[in-house]
């Protein structure tokens, strides 16, 4: 989920209202698409790891804690 990547069609997302403004926005994307009655497929991608020097600026509990309730929220609450 947290890759960046992503295809899907147009009508998808049309008027779909997105509220994140960060990290969450993926979360939030794949919660809603679920509701919606999407599928979502994993495609195996090759990449590099990045540490802090290059760049990286995940913080891996506190984003993947917001990104585990943005799923939560967004799935069942809303």
């Amino acid at each position: 989920m947290e890759t960046c990547y992503k295809l899907l069609p147009r009508k998808a997302i049309r008027n779909m209202q997105l509220r994140a403004r960060s990290f969450d926005l993926e979360p939030e994307l794949t919660s809603k698409l679920l509701k919606k009655g999407y599928r979502i497929l994993e495609v195996p991608i090759v990449t590099e790891r990045r540490g802090y020097k290059e760049g990286k600026k995940l913080k891996t509990i506190r984003e993947g804690l917001l990104a585990l309730w943005t799923l939560i929220k967004f799935r069942f609450l809303n």
